[in-house]
């Protein structure tokens, strides 16, 4: 079969991989010049496959407030808030108020995660990649007793679910990782060791050279502007657009999948899939190491400031915020400072920050938390989409997924959590 990919981010590279590996012709169409430029382009650098969770968490709505009024809190509202994002917090909350639903999607975004690191041992296998990629795991820490507990509890759910883990005490996370500040606050954490790192920026630019390579057509600068039908209502063509508007010919195929973060919304509409996405805006810093034995070995997580360390190589990125800004680009030097000073607090002298790299992102988040996997109202399109903040992680498995379900195998996995009709 023909299948078209629409979008060039993580997600949907890995898609056109996992098709091309099955020997469909793929084609991807990206609006940007190259692969990976917008949410892929400097994330946290996590395969955090036992770190996943939903959006929609009752213990997240009570901090929501206390958030956003504090100076340095991870949760951010531009003021006056957009109908967008009234429409999405709304949504939000109805979610976090059903009963037994966040722990029923965390059992099953945890079963993706662990999925997607297999699917990731296999596709490395197949492809050689340079990515900056490490394998020290992930530590999340704990700086008070509360904050313990909550591990504690986690832990419980990752022994069930068979997820690799180690609780710790404070003189065990130190041996871990013993770049961090001794005078911080620090009780204990969670060791997950079989979540890995890497340049998401790097590793989607070279796996889209290898499917290349391979015969995947990638159309840069391609804007989608329409669809056309059959007599049915399905797909039969999409029509497009160069970035300055000129119109293309049409991009007829047997099969369409949406892979295209943030604008999913609006494409899905295109195609009558109802999909409630919102541009959840994280920030990043990126610096050159001055001092690699004060760095981090591979990922920390700062519960205080709820950020994210990560070791690259030979350089370090911190990552935070959640910020509801609908697609404003502007990073106000408020969030580089409060990323700064969680660097300042755990890893002080570790890396050059006259030299670091500003970057703000959207996250491609649904009102519930789960991504969007499966087939769209018409038998020809599939939707992958929605990661949020772990897209990157679960990529490898969504695209298998998918894979799955367009040659019409049994999905290796239970796929409720994810329908697309979950919205309405």
């Amino acid at each position: 079969m023909h299948i078209v990919v629409i979008g060039a981010g993580v997600v949907g590279v890995t898609t056109a991989h996992a098709l091309q590996q099955r020997g469909h012709r793929v084609t991807v169409v990206e609006c940007l010049a190259a692969a990976g430029l917008e949410t892929s382009r400097a994330n946290a650098g996590q395969r955090s496959y036992g770190y996943v969770y939903p959006w929609a968490s009752p213990a997240m709505l009570k901090k929501a407030l206390p958030w956003l009024v504090k100076r340095d809190g991870p949760l951010k509202l531009k003021l006056p808030p957009s109908p967008h994002a009234l429409r999405f917090l709304a949504a939000t909350w109805r979610f976090a108020q059903q009963p037994g639903l966040f722990e029923a999607n965390k059992r099953a975004m945890l079963r993706l995660g662990a999925y997607s690191r297999q699917c990731f041992e296999a596709l490395e296998e197949d492809a050689t990649l340079d990515f900056d990629a490490g394998q020290g795991g992930l530590v999340d820490l704990a700086s008070d007793v509360e904050s313990l507990k909550a591990l504690q509890v986690n832990a419980g759910l990752l022994g069930e679910l068979g997820i690799a883990h180690q609780l710790m005490t404070a003189a065990e996370v130190a041996e871990r990782e013993p770049a961090l500040a001794g005078s911080q606050p620090l009780v204990g954490g969670i060791w997950l060791p079989g979540d890995g790192t890497g340049d998401c920026h790097r590793f989607t630019q070279a796996l889209a050279a290898v499917c290349a390579a391979r015969g995947v057509d990638f159309l840069f600068e391609t804007q989608v502007t329409g669809a056309e039908r059959d007599g049915g209502g399905h797909l039969r063509a999409l029509t497009l657009a160069t970035r300055d508007g000129e119109a293309l010919e049409p991009l007829a195929a047997d099969a369409f999948v949406l892979c295209a973060g943030t604008a999913s919304q609006r494409l899905g509409e295109m195609f009558g899939a109802r999909l409630p996405i919102y541009p959840v805006k994280g920030y990043s810093l990126t610096m050159p190491l001055r001092d690699a034995a004060r760095a981090p070995r591979s990922t920390v997580i700062d519960d205080r400031y709820k950020v994210v360390f990560t070791r690259l190589g030979e350089r370090l990125r911190v990552t935070g915020f959640v910020e509801l800004a609908e697609h404003d680009r502007q990073i106000p030097e408020q969030r580089l400072e409060t990323l700064l000073h969680a660097v300042a607090s755990r890893f002080d002298g570790a890396a050059d920050v006259e030299r670091a790299e500003s970057w703000a992102g959207f996250r491609p988040m649904t009102p519930d938390g789960p991504p969007v996997i499966g087939e769209g109202k018409r038998n020809n399109l599939f939707l992958n989409t929605g990661h949020g903040t772990f897209g990157w992680t679960l990529s490898a498995a969504s695209a298998q997924l998918i894979a799955q379900l367009i040659d019409g195998d049994k999905p290796a996995l239970a796929l409720e959590a994810f329908r697309p009709g979950r919205f309405g």
